[in-house]
């Protein structure tokens, strides 16, 4: 795994990386290349990286807490909480104007914003294609790489001021419904997100290095962000010192963490929802999480990348593998990648936990083929 994993490090693509396997008992890490390229400080394995929407999987496991204790309930509507999206409008058509709208046909569900289903999220188009999307860049609610540099309640506002693109519940859209539930999480708690997330999952689970922010102290773990450019070469995207997750945001909804960090929460999910003395979820509740809720028919309405649905789902927090057609496409798998490079994965089945943590941003999906060929390595050898 080391030699194949170090060739996109010798060849510059990547500055550094840690990879994690672990199965059953036992946990191989691989750890290579540099934590700052300019500095010369080499990659650590309790390097500190942005997981991006490795986040996903933490929030739908935040608001299964809350499920679970009645808090709150997958199909009552969101609108005690969030009254900027009750009342809905609808965009008649896509490439319509926003002001074309109908009423929505009902309120919108914590299990729409789990599943992404609840109208909102990245248009499958390029930019400026439609309306809509230039509505949501003016407005400053676009998905983007940059954290939200406005408080949750100017998020909400400024979300509640656009329609939606499809009905609640109709198609799946990226992203969008994740930055919502981080409002409605700690809404429904009276607490701040970084703070219910560090009592209730962080805390018990020993993850020391996550949040949404790195402090001062541990600035120095923190890899430095690269972008590819036009050349292939790597320039900054993000300084540890001085970067965007070197303060507290004012909206925080995508975390920092270590491999070790994320490897507990993983192996808690792969436990069943239990990590030693302590149970963060149930049974059922994991099992809920990791069954795709996506219908065939969602599916087809729901463009992403090439051949994305034809052997994955979507269920809480991640996307499910549905069918084998590669070596390391194992039915029941759950997991999701993060933006700057980062990719879990756990498979009940075999036991198996995969981290790979990389530190350059993603343009498209050929930035996958790391993180796809580190999976094939890691089920390659799961029989030695």
């Amino acid at each position: 795994m080391a030699s194949m994993l170090r060739i996109p490090v010798e060849r510059g693509e990547v500055a550094g990386l840690v990879a994690l396997v672990a199965r059953r008992d036992a946990v191989h890490v691989e750890v290579m290349g540099a934590q700052d390229v300019a500095a010369g400080t080499p990659m650590r394995r309790d390097t500190i990286f942005r997981i991006a929407s490795m986040t996903k999987a933490v929030l739908a496991a935040a608001a299964m807490v809350l499920v679970e204790e009645t808090r709150l309930r997958l199909d009552d509507p969101i609108d005690p909480w969030l009254p900027e999206l009750a009342d809905r409008k609808v965009l008649r058509a896509l490439d319509g104007p926003v002001e074309d709208t109908v009423p929505a046909r009902r309120p919108i569900s914590l299990r729409d914003l789990l599943t992404m289903r609840f109208g909102l999220g990245v248009i499958m188009a390029p930019p400026g294609a439609y309306p809509i999307q230039q509505a949501m860049l003016q407005a400053g609610v676009a998905p983007s790489p940059d954290p939200i540099r406005f408080t949750a309640d100017d998020y909400m506002r400024r979300l509640g001021s656009l329609p939606l693109v499809h009905q609640p519940g109709e198609r799946w859209l990226y992203h969008t419904g994740y930055d919502v539930l981080s409002v409605l999480i700690a809404r429904a708690t009276g607490m701040a997100l970084g703070d219910f997330l560090a009592e209730r999952i962080f805390a018990p689970l020993g993850m020391a290095d996550t949040g949404f922010h790195v402090p001062e102290a541990k600035l120095d773990r923190l890899a430095t962000c690269y972008r590819t450019d036009d050349d292939g070469r790597l320039s900054l995207q993000d300084a540890a010192r001085g970067g965007e997750w070197s303060r507290p945001p004012p909206f925080g909804t995508e975390l920092v963490s270590t491999a070790d960090d994320y490897l507990a929460f993983a192996r808690m999910l792969l436990d069943g929802g239990r990590h030693g003395r302590h149970r963060i979820l149930s049974r059922p509740a994991v099992a809920l999480m990791m069954t795709d809720q996506i219908s065939q028919a969602q599916k087809d309405a729901s463009p992403f990348f090439p051949g994305f649905w034809d052997s994955n789902g979507w269920g809480f927090g991640g996307a499910v593998t549905t069918r084998r057609d590669d070596v390391a496409a194992s039915p029941g798998r759950y997991g999701w990648h993060g933006g700057f490079g980062t990719t879990f994965m756990v498979d009940p089945k075999e036991e198996l936990v995969v981290l790979l943590l990389l530190q350059r941003l993603m343009r498209g999906p050929d930035d996958a083929r790391i993180s796809s060929d580190a999976l094939t390595l890691a089920y390659q050898a799961i029989d030695d």
